[in-house]
């Protein structure tokens, strides 16, 4: 395949002829943000300095100082990686309860040394099988808004993260189950001190007292949350971790831990249907990695319902471009990662949606043919708001799926662990917006999972939204776990937290760091690029103005924001592995 000269762009305006021209003119080179942009997102923290750590046996990179030990711990004692992903999961839903927890759901890609096998388990939440489809629609039929709609139980799906969990360390854990609870039990028992990330949400996210229970646990009698430093115990937790411990994830999903969750979700002023039958029939699955041959790597993701398809499609649209000339952070490389994230957000709009429900065209999303068509539309300026491809059925009629949205904010969290046998594991969960539906329930927050879907099921003129609600459906969601192999072997593991943008800042340190040669730590903190098919955003105070000035030439809106990346990794080089944590949060990375 030849690669194509960004300089040599203005040679492809003439095949998309004048449509793109009149488009520009027309205005469509604004700012297309939509409602949704205007919701808070989980707050940015302080960006830091390099938090990296070198190792040659293992390595864990996760969100938080305690679940990073707890990781470190369970490899040190001989665990799989798997089994360090459990242990850090566990302590992440008591110390970072904002992002994921034991309510909420996840994707896993898991690496098995010793079989070569890539597996990728899906532990997605799903909707209640009597699910109301216009639960999100006012009186009227408007949709409501969405911190109306995220708050209280008809929020909450069916949590998914242990059923996963038990079937991921069933088939490769080498631990015994109960061994990989004992650090969060401890830490819940004992307390853990407030961290200034979770002060500063406690204090700013919107409603975060919303509810009762949550509010007594996290803030004082003076109705102040409680202060940086201040030593936090949650024994409801510990108990309902002992309880798992002993009798695996059956105790959650079918006994008194299930019934506290449906009592909770029937019994709140916004009355979800979860039913006892609903959290004993949830399964976890194994599905198919997608992968997809980028340049001398294979680059493999979650598909549908996860992002990995989006990821793959921006790097198949770049791999048309000889990128080895162009500067890391000049208007060239901003302007045509922006443009292929545009193009891909268009089609994960329109087409993306759980496989069991809808048939998903994916392998044509990522075919080297449609790549090569879609990337051919990058021009020298913004094309404005991008159009989804058209893809045809077996009988060659245009799929009839209408274009849609929803906010999938940024509350979540990732972790990429390597272990001594060679096994790796990139892992994101998610309870979806901060403190997920405000619901907290013996211990543990419920998710808000269930706004992930439009809240629309069809168009105007009658033609379906793919992502739309139905019962026992998973919401289709922007959590992207990769890991990239080159000749066989794992070269990277990346995954990042930040809503729809997880799929940028997931592509951008994918391309940083193997096409630009970036150490992955310097790949991670570069500046993010944002396209979500509205507008272009850059982080604000890292880019000059003079690129900004280059960028609006090119027809580019530009939103400067500060952007809520958690993008962790690792890399491989040389048998050697480099963990990397964001430096805009609080994770850290350890091995030896």
């Amino acid at each position: 395949m030849n690669n194509r000269s960004l300089c040599k762009r203005k040679t492809y305006r003439q095949r998309v002829g004048l449509v793109v021209a009149l488009l520009a003119l027309n205005g469509l080179f604004l700012d297309t943000s939509n409602a949704g942009e205007d919701i808070p997102p989980e707050l940015s923290s302080d960006f830091t300095g390099d938090k990296f750590a070198h190792g040659k046996r293992f390595m864990a990179v996760t969100a938080n100082p305690l679940a990073t030990e707890a990781a470190y711990q369970i490899l040190k004692k001989g665990g799989s990686a798997v089994d360090a992903a459990i242990a850090a999961q566990l302590v992440l839903g008591l110390v970072e309860p904002q992002s994921s927890g034991i309510g909420g759901g996840a994707f896993m890609l898991s690496w098995a040394a010793q079989q070569k096998a890539l597996k990728y388990y899906d532990g997605r939440e799903v909707t209640p099988e009597k699910v109301d489809k216009d639960q999100f629609l006012s009186a009227s039929g408007e949709p409501r808004g969405f911190m109306d709609a995220a708050v209280g139980g008809k929020s909450v799906g069916v949590p998914g993260l242990l059923r996963m969990l038990e079937l991921a360390h069933r088939n490769e854990g080498k631990l015994p189950w109960p061994d990989l609870f004992e650090s969060a039990i401890t830490l819940a028992e004992d307390g853990f001190l407030i961290s200034p990330r979770l002060h500063m949400l406690l204090s700013k996210t919107p409603r975060i007292t919303a509810r009762v229970d949550l509010t007594s646990y996290f803030f004082s009698s003076a109705e102040e949350p409680y202060p940086v430093g201040h030593r936090l115990r949650n024994p409801s937790y510990a108990r309902t971790l002992k309880v798992i411990a002993e009798k695996g994830a059956d105790a959650f999903y079918t006994a008194e831990i299930a019934s506290a969750i449906v009592d909770a979700v029937s019994n709140d002023s916004e009355a979800g249907s979860l039913s006892m039958s609903d959290m004993a029939n949830y399964r976890a699955k194994v599905r198919e990695p997608l992968c997809l041959d980028y340049r001398e790597y294979k680059v493999c993701g979650a598909g549908p319902p996860a992002g990995g398809t989006s990821v793959l499609q921006i790097l198949g649209m770049l791999e048309q471009f000889d990128l080895s000339g162009v500067e890391v952070n000049s208007a060239e490389m901003i302007h045509v990662f922006s443009e292929a994230s545009r193009l891909a957000f268009a089609d994960r709009g329109t087409y993306l949606a759980d496989p069991d429900f809808v048939s998903v065209p994916a392998a044509t999303l990522i075919g080297k043919p449609y790549l090569q068509q879609r990337s051919s539309l990058i021009l020298e300026g913004s094309m404005g708001e991008a159009k989804p491809g058209i893809l045809y059925d077996e009988s060659q009629s245009a799929l009839p799926f209408k274009s849609s949205e929803s906010p999938e904010l940024m509350s979540t969290t990732h972790l990429s662990i390597a272990d001594e046998y060679g096994n790796m594991v990139s892992m994101t969960s998610s309870i979806e917006n901060a403190f997920g539906s405000r619901l907290l329930v013996n211990g543990f927050l419920l998710n808000n999972q269930l706004t992930d879907f439009s809240f629309t099921s069809v168009d105007g003129d009658g033609k379906v939204v793919a992502n739309r609600i139905e019962p026992l459906k998973r919401p289709r969601s922007s959590m992207s776990p990769t890991i990239v192999f080159k000749q066989g072997r794992p070269r990277l593991l990346v995954g990042s937290v930040g809503g729809l943008r997880i799929i940028d800042y997931t592509a951008l340190a994918i391309v940083y760091h193997l096409d630009k040669a970036l150490p992955i730590q310097d790949a991670i903190g570069s500046p993010h690029i944002i396209n979500l098919n509205r507008g272009l955003e850059l982080e604000a105070g890292r880019i000059s103005k003079s690129t900004q000035q280059a960028l609006i030439a090119r027809g580019h809106s530009l939103k400067l924001r500060r952007q809520s990346s958690g993008t962790h990794a690792i890399a491989i080089i040389n048998d050697a592995l480099i963990g990397t944590a964001d430096p805009r949060r609080e994770g850290t990375a350890r091995g030896e």
